[in-house]
Parts: structure tokens; sequence; C-alpha cells
């Protein structure tokens, strides 16, 4: 083997890594954060986390981000220990996948359709038609599945590059004696446990094996220990993503550890020791890349068979290695919906954010409801309440605003990429609101300190720019959790009226003053409520207009806001008046 040949291996082995790399990652996009939303809303039932584990790694390709995944949700509570078992084994039978995929390579027919089975027959295909998609393609999704052909297409050619490059080995006495050595189940199981520790991926790791085999001086003998090391080897993926996350994390990290370390000591007993009786013939013969993905699924359906009705044993295991002494402070809601683990699915990292920035919304309009019901009714509970949810979306922005940047420097396709500006753009309206509805519960406790009450005719106009403002939160909130463009125009002619019934206000309570009926303590105290519902309803605006500009690609606000004020927009001023005619002052 000279020189040309051991770059020839190099560069098969970076086409191999690189082309599972881009087929993951067009998989991940295609789901859309489909496979992770199912691991989150998984049962207790053992049997289904293992069927729903398998499943989603086989969609994905890898047990690592599954494992990655899992342990994200256990450190955000959203999924309990005793259910990250399952899916832990699960992902192990899932993995195998690929490595089937890879075996058809081995087929060999006379018969074209047969042939046509073959990867390096039909990958030629899909790189052909990825291809197109890629350059010709306007449907986002066309262009994911482009990638995913094109993904297979260099994974295939890269595994044929290593398989060319490396058989001539077969020639090479040093490398058989090498392999040899690997006979040695303990030195087998460290070698493969070292190459997945560092490549990070036991499918990938597993390929690699596959590929060696065509030299045939690799043995069953040889690539059963190497295949069980693989399993532990994977392990360090979770070990890494569990440090500085909570102790359940931890945990579900060391799950995923033991699961493998004991089903590789288990199997090698009972394999072993079955072969000190019945000497099986078949670890003398040169493995294929059939018979490594027979193998490799064999273990990892074996270990789930015999640790599943051990599961809790497993976890009792994992709370014994990290106890729970080191409790941490309680982490925000927000934070438990953010993990940084979710990052490496963008496609469900943003549908994390889409729930929390709905949950900020609910916060924020919850905080307004109750200031507004604190007008006429003042209690120290509600206060609290107002100043908590207050707290809760101050969290919500900053932990959103952190996360969304970091997320936008991933790779998202059109739909994502427009939600992020969305919730971005949207996220300090929703706060701002918040605040707004402080400073009304504040208006509303210096009523209740200092005994003023407004006057009746006072209270029966608050009680229309309220209802103003309430509609115009419901419709905005409305308009951003669900996209309703339809909706969003209804927002702007509202908070026109709503600044028209602020002006109308306030010149009422001058006259009011002029004639002796209200003071002027009273008069600074309205003024600053109906300051902060008329800005609140610029927020509302706000939203809205982004929501719109966002469908039209553009975010001048300004611009559209002027073209739709203009005197001659019929359209406009006709809803202006419907509007209008709903909000009358007594």
């Amino acid at each position: 083997m000279d020189f040309f040949s051991v770059l020839s291996m190099i560069g098969g082995l970076a086409l191999f890594l690189y082309g599972m790399h881009v087929m993951g990652d067009g998989l991940s996009k295609v789901s859309g954060g489909k496979m992770e939303k199912i691991l989150e809303g998984l049962t207790s039932n053992p049997l289904k986390a293992v069927g729903l584990g398998a499943l989603v790694t086989a969609v994905i390709q890898s047990s690592s981000a599954t494992t990655v995944m899992v342990v994200g949700f256990v450190n955000s509570g959203i999924m309990k220990l005793s259910q990250a078992v399952g899916v832990i084994m699960g992902a192990n039978i899932g993995t195998t996948i690929t490595s089937w995929i890879l075996s058809l390579s081995g087929i060999e027919s006379d018969s074209f359709f047969i042939q046509m089975f073959k990867p390096t027959s039909f990958s030629p295909i899909l790189a052909i038609i990825g291809v197109a998609f890629l350059l010709f393609a306007k449907s986002e999704k066309k262009k994911d599945i482009g990638t995913i052909f094109l993904g297979f297409a260099v994974l295939m050619f890269g595994m044929d590059s290593m398989s060319a490059a490396v058989k001539p080995l077969a020639d090479v006495p040093e490398f058989t004696g090498i392999l040899t050595a690997f006979s040695n189940p303990l030195l087998g199981m460290l070698a493969g446990a070292l190459l997945t520790a560092v490549i990070q991926s036991s499918s990938a790791s597993v390929g690699i094996l596959q590929a060696l085999c065509v030299t045939g001086a690799v043995s069953y003998g040889v690539a059963i220990p190497i295949i069980l090391g693989q399993n532990i080897g994977t392990c360090v993926t979770a070990l890494l993503s569990a440090i500085g996350a909570k102790k359940n994390a931890k945990r579900a990290a060391m799950v995923h550890l033991y699961f493998n370390i004991i089903g590789t000591t288990v199997f090698l007993i009972v394999f072993y020791g079955l072969n000190m009786v019945l000497h099986f013939e078949f670890l003398g013969h040169a493995a294929d890349a059939a018979g490594i993905a027979v193998a490799h699924s064999a273990f990892n359906i074996f270990a789930t068979a015999i640790l599943l009705p051990f599961s809790s044993g497993l976890e009792k295991l994992a709370c014994l290695t990290i106890r729970d002494e080191e409790e941490t402070e309680p982490q925000s809601e927000a934070a438990q919906l953010l993990d940084v683990r979710f990052l490496e699915k963008p496609a469900f990292a943003m549908e994390q954010s889409r729930n929390a920035a709905k949950k900020m919304a609910e916060a924020s309009k919850e905080s307004l409801f109750t200031a507004l019901s604190m007008l006429g009714d003042y209690r120290e509970a509600d206060a609290e309440r107002v100043v908590a949810e207050e707290n809760n979306v101050d969290e919500y922005e900053d932990a959103l605003g952190s996360y969304l940047v970091k997320l936008g420097q991933k790779d998202l396709n059109v739909h994502d990429s427009r939600d992020l500006s969305i919730i971005l753009h949207c996220i300090g309206d929703f706060e701002r609101i918040s605040d707004h509805a402080v400073n009304i519960m504040e208006s509303a406790k210096e009523l209740h300190e200092k005994d003023l009450r407004f006057s009746e005719k006072a209270l029966e106009e608050l009680k229309v720019i309220s209802k103003a403002v309430v509609d115009i939160v419901n419709i905005s909130y409305d308009v951003f959790e669900n996209t309703n463009i339809e909706s969003a125009k209804k927002v702007e002619p509202l908070e026109e009226i709503i600044d028209e019934l602020n002006k109308e206000l306030k010149s009422r309570h001058v006259r009011r003053l002029r004639e002796g009926k209200c003071t002027i303590e009273q008069g600074f105290i309205l003024s600053d409520i109906t300051t902060s519902l008329e800005r609140i309803a610029d927020h509302c605006s706000n939203i809205a207009v982004c929501i719109l500009q966002v469908a039209e690609d553009s975010f001048d606000t300004h611009s559209y806001l002027n073209a739709i004020k203009k005197e001659d927009n019929a359209t406009f001023q006709r809803r202006m008046e419907e509007t209008r005619k709903q909000y009358p002052l007594p």
C-alpha cells in the first residue's frame, strides 16, 4: 500500500463522514423537529419508549444525537429519567439501520434489478436527483430532500473509496498481524471504543469496519469485540453533553454508559462461554458487510432484551453514581424549554423557541388583564401576581434573546428563519406590555392607598378604552401565535381608535377639572393609566405589523404604516369607521 493509497483512504473516510453528516442534517430538517416532538410526548410504557427511540434514531441516523436530546429533555424536566432508559435502549437498536444500508454494497448477482439494489448502482442516480433539486427546486422541502440524496451518495462514494484503498492491505502481513491482536476481546473492545469516541458516531465507525472487510483479513473473531467497543465509545457524546447539566440529566448519560457496559459484559460472558463449549467455527471466517450488520444488530437487540426488564435497576445504579447532595437552584421555566443541547437539532430548537414565545405572550397578557381587574378591586395578592408575571416575562425575554441569536447561526429552513425573525421582533413588545401592566397596577395601588375614586363618568370612560385594549391584545396575540394575516389587518384601525379615545378621555378630564368634579391628583393617575393603555396598543400594532411585513418579506414598518393610513386608503378608513362604532364613549 503506497502513499497515494493512504491519501485515497483518508479522502474516502473524509467523504464518508461528511456524507453521513450531511444526510443526517437533511433528515433532521425534513422531519422539522417532529421526531424530537415524538420523543417529548413519550408515555411511561417501556416497550413504547424502546420502539420510539429506535424509530427516531433510524430517521435522524444518529444514536448520539438521540441520546443528547434525551439528556436535554431530562435536564429540562420534559422527560422523566425512567422514560429515558427505554429511549436510550431503543436508540442503540435504531442506529444499526446504517450498517444494514451499507451492507447492501455486498450484493452480488447477474440480475439487473438485484444489481440496482446495490448502493453503488443507485447512489449516482440519487446524486443526480439531489443536485437537480438543490439547483432548480424552489421548494425548501425539495432542497432538503436533495441534500439527503446527495449526502447519501457522498457517503457511499466515500465508502467505496475507502474499500478500494484498503483492499491492497490484504497482502500486507503487518496489517494482518495488527488485526490478529484485536481478536483478543479486550484489545478489540478498546480499539472500537477509542475509534468511536474520536469520531463520535458508532454508525460511522461500524461503516469503517465494514469497509475494512473487503481486505478479507477481518474475521468475525476480530470484528465482534470491535463492535462491542464501538457501543461503549458512542457514550462519550452523551457524557460530554451532560457536563454542567442537572443531576437527572447526568444520570441519563450514565444510564447510556451502564447499559452498554453491562450489556457488553453479559454478551461477552455468554458468547465466549458458549464458544468454549461449542467452538464457533465462523469466528475464524472472513467477515463481510452484511455479517457486521447482523452482529451489530444482534448485540443491541440482545442487550435491550436482557436489560429492559431491569431498567429500574439501571436507573437506581445511575442514582447511586450521581447522588442528590449537589442540588443546584431550580431552573426558570424559560431555561427548561430552551436547553442548549436542543441547538444541535435546529428544527426542534425552533419549535421550543415558539413554545417559549407563546408562554411569554401568555404571561404578559395575564399580567395585563390582572392589572386591569385591579382598577375596580385592588388586592395585594393580585399585585404580587402582576409583579411575578412581569419577572417571568423578563426571564423569557433574556433567555429567548440569547437563545435565538445562537439558533440564528444554525442552518434553518425558510419557515423557521421567518419565525425566528418574528419572535426576535416581538419579544420586546411583550416585555414592554408587561411593564405597562406593572404601571397600571401601581396606579391602582396608589388609588387604594390614598383612598381615591374616579367619578362614575370617568370609570365608564375608562371601561370603554380598557375594553378596546383587551380586544387589541387578544387579536394581536392570536395573530402572533397563529400567524393570522386577516386578523392582523384589524389591529391598526383599533390602535388608531385607542389613540382617539386616549385624547378624548384627557380632554374630558380637563373639562371635569374645570367644573370641580375631580382633582388634579386623580387626573395624574388617570393620565398615567390611559397613557399606559395607549402605549400597550402601540406595542400590539408593532406585533401585527411585524407579522404582515414578514409575510411580504419586508421590515420597513414606518413605510407600511404611512401607506395604510393615507386618507385615500378607502379600506383602512372604512375599517376605522366600523371600529369606532364598537367603542362609543358615554
